[in-house]
């Protein structure tokens, strides 16, 4: 059985995945980024292949993908993140139907993504010039509304009130913007309401740039989120396709294309060992229609007395 792993290190995580030669999930780790980022997304990948009953021998293709892929030595191949989601995406969604749109939400970006019927990127955008609606985004708010990030969709649904107005368009303003909400006596399920329409509503924005056609994927670890998740179905009046597992995506794809790139060339290296045993068997099957007095190695003399060549 062969073994294949995908490493998706992104700005504030890294995400590891292993599947067998038929592409079902062995397991998914997922650990904080931080400053030794090589160092810790080894860590997390060795760590997920104890957990499976694996090592690092067992592992026939390693594809990383993310913005920090290249400073993975150990890898076999890199891979763009964009590419890696829409396989990863076209693969999980396989069983709600034919994907073609991938909203990404991520630590410090967030992605639209465009496929076609194929599954094949056709056009995508990206917001990574500010954190305001992204992961890093909704943990600073929690921090700041002194609740757990996990506890967000709660707080969202045990909102009474009308939702807080959160206008800011940058992080930094957008966290002022929840403090004085929080001074003017606004309760706390009322601003997460609020934060996760105003990141709804910029997702949104950014989708349009693509082209919204259904069916639509959510992925990235906001994606767990239910709040979030309510507030962009409303904001679209469609519904979301959510995996089990969506902050790991963009490594199952990663790992696909390392399954993929090994098939190639060992379909490619089977042709090639064929080629070269036809071209033996040719080789063989025309020794064998010549004579046999003139394959025999010993040269013989043709009877000639003046002639000192042997023929």
């Amino acid at each position: 059985m062969d073994y294949f792993a995908g490493i998706d290190i992104g700005s504030t995580a890294v995400k590891v995945a292993v599947i067998d030669e038929d592409r079902q999930i062995l397991g998914s780790k997922t650990a904080a980024t931080g400053a030794l980022v090589y160092k810790n997304a080894q860590t997390a990948f060795l760590a997920l292949l104890s957990e499976i009953g694996l090592n690092r021998k067992n592992i026939t293709y390693l594809t990383t993908t993310g913005y920090g892929r290249k400073l993975f030595e150990d890898a076999d191949e890199t891979i763009s993140e964009i590419t890696a989601n829409a396989i990863g995406a076209k693969q999980v969604g396989k069983p709600y139907g034919t994907i073609r749109t991938i909203i990404n939400i991520g630590g410090q970006d967030s992605k639209a993504i465009s496929l076609d019927e194929d599954g094949n990127v056709c056009n995508f955008a990206m917001n990574d010039r500010c954190a305001a609606g992204t992961g890093r985004f909704l943990d600073m708010a929690a921090r700041n509304l002194e609740i757990k990030t996990t506890d967000l969709g709660d707080f969202h649904y045990n909102a009474e009130g009308t939702p807080a107005a959160v206008n800011a368009t940058c992080a930094v303003f957008a966290e002022s913007e929840i403090i004085g909400l929080l001074g003017k006596g606004h309760g706390r399920e009322e601003i997460v309401k609020g934060i996760h329409f105003s990141i709804a509503k910029r997702t949104i924005r950014l989708v349009k740039r693509v082209g919204i056609k259904e069916l639509l994927y959510f992925d990235g670890g906001p994606a767990l989120n239910k709040g979030l998740v309510a507030s962009l179905e409303d904001e679209l009046g469609r519904r979301l396709v959510i995996p089990e597992f969506p902050q790991v995506t963009t490594a199952f794809g990663a790992a696909i294309i390392g399954q993929e790139a090994y098939q190639f060339e060992k379909e490619e290296n089977e042709q090639i060992a064929d080629e070269k045993k036809q071209e033996a068997e040719l080789a063989e099957q025309y020794k064998s229609t010549l004579d046999p007095e003139f394959s025999k190695t010993e040269a013989n003399s043709c009877g000639t007395s003046s002639c000192s060549s042997s023929c």
